[in-house]
């Protein structure tokens, strides 16, 4: 089963959802984005958030299309975001997508970005990623790491996220690496490409974040 989660970024930056939806997937709204499932006739299996940003109207219909809601209040800890993906990760998904989470205040795009960092939210089991129309995200530990082509998003790129990288190689890769270090300001690893269907990106210490584009 995979988990998608639906914020209430920006819509202009929601990929299309017909590449994701499928019986074995659920989804579930965070605040406004709850709204974008329903207009898109996307069944929502769980509602979060404090539901501040919705008017009136918009929040009875969040009602009326939603079996479960967990509502919480302005003032908390974690942000919205953070809650729902708390309780996705506990259902044991194979995948979680966020949707939703870029875009518009850069606060909020950093914010969901660091979900993905987060030791308690790294889990080998579930692979966890950010994705919009242009982009997906996500976090690898140190190991071996196989990587498929994709055409949507054709350009990768490498960003240490830890003060140090050690090892980091790239096979199958345009632009190679072998055993390179790669201090935490580095910008080296900025839009390769894959030139066969698979490669590999190795590391011995560090934690990467690994972004997927296209223009």
């Amino acid at each position: 089963m995979n988990i998608y989660i639906m914020a209430g970024g920006p819509e202009q930056y929601v990929p299309d959802l017909g590449r994701y939806t499928n019986e074995e997937c659920i989804w579930i709204g965070v605040d406004k984005g709850v709204l974008y499932l329903i207009n898109r006739s996307i069944p929502v299996e769980a509602a979060f958030g404090d539901f501040d940003s919705v008017s009136e109207e918009e929040w009875q219909t969040i009602c009326e299309h939603s079996a479960n809601i967990k509502q919480f209040k302005p003032e908390k800890d974690e942000t919205d975001m953070e809650l729902a993906l708390n309780w996705a990760i506990k259902q044991q998904p194979k995948r979680i997508g966020l949707f939703g989470a870029t875009g518009g205040r850069l606060d909020h795009t950093i914010a969901n970005m660091q979900l993905l960092l987060k030791e308690r939210l790294r889990n080998e089991q579930i692979h966890i990623e950010l994705i919009d129309n242009k982009n997906k995200v996500h976090i690898a530990t140190s190991g071996v790491h196989i990587i498929e082509r994709e055409e949507i998003y054709p350009y990768i790129s490498f960003f240490p996220y830890s003060e140090e990288t050690v090892g980091l190689t790239l096979e199958g890769f345009k632009y190679p690496l072998k055993d390179k270090y790669l201090p935490v300001s580095s910008t080296l690893c900025i839009s390769n490409e894959l030139i066969s269907e698979y490669g590999t990106f190795s590391f011995a210490k560090g934690i990467l974040l690994v972004i997927r584009s296209h223009d």
